[in-house]
């Protein structure tokens, strides 16, 4: 089994679509996956995700399903600086870098930045999203393995902040590491593969994060949308 984690173009956050660079990405991006065999097509309820695989869904004359819990990743937690409520990444690294459990699969909500917050029942309903995703291709969670799966691929039109909570849950990778450590750029394609062992079980290997070849080829350049945040004071 494949799973591709595709993100949105070039966002324009004041209409929910693309801009003009978005919309070019969304086109350099459908000539890639047109030649790539994708049995099934996902996408956020979001309308700068349903845009971005617009073009690839046209050129196939396929459709894609929309799956509420793909919408960008909604735990907020309480900004240390203004009182209010904010993303749970980009966060300056003297708040979270020295506390050892945030680098845990299995402690990282426990802090009180994040406990106080929504993050961790988000989380849980995004993994929950993910399993009963997979479910319908006979693979089913059995603690961090799988057992099962069919040979298909299937893609995912999302978020940066959704597609690194997934790429977290498959990877069994802190999702706190992988929001500050890596970053998906506008239309980049994550691909995670199956492998299986002689006994049935299976895990997710990451065979590229936040590939924009197709961005390259086309001399277009890298959207910065979501990089290099101006850290709250």
């Amino acid at each position: 089994m494949k799973i591709m984690i595709i993100r949105h173009g070039d966002p324009d956050y004041s209409i929910d679509s693309l801009t003009e660079k978005g919309w070019r990405e969304a086109e350099l991006l459908s000539h890639k996956l047109v030649n790539v065999p994708i049995d099934d097509f996902y996408t956020s309820p979001l309308g700068r995700a349903k845009d971005t695989a617009s073009p690839t869904l046209k050129k196939l004359g396929r459709t894609a399903e929309v799956l509420p819990w793909l919408r960008e990743f909604a735990g907020t937690i309480t900004s240390p600086y203004t009182g209010q409520e904010r993303i749970p990444w980009d966060l300056p690294p003297y708040l979270w870098c020295k506390e050892p459990r945030y680098y845990d699969i299995n402690h990282w909500h426990e802090p009180e930045l994040i406990a106080e917050g929504s993050v961790k029942e988000v989380y849980e309903e995004t993994v929950a999203g993910v399993d009963a995703l997979l479910e319908r291709y006979g693979c089913v969670r059995e603690g961090m393995a799988y057992r099962g799966g069919e040979d298909k691929t299937i893609a995912l039109f999302c978020h940066c902040g959704m597609g690194l909570a997934v790429l977290s849950y498959l990877t069994g990778i802190s999702p706190m590491v992988m929001m500050h450590n890596f970053f998906l750029s506008p239309t980049s394609v994550t691909t995670l593969v199956m492998e299986t062992d002689p006994k049935g079980y299976s895990h997710f290997r990451a065979v590229q994060v936040g590939d924009i070849s197709h961005l390259y080829v086309a001399g277009e350049p890298m959207s910065e949308s979501g990089l290099h945040p101006q850290f709250e004071k």
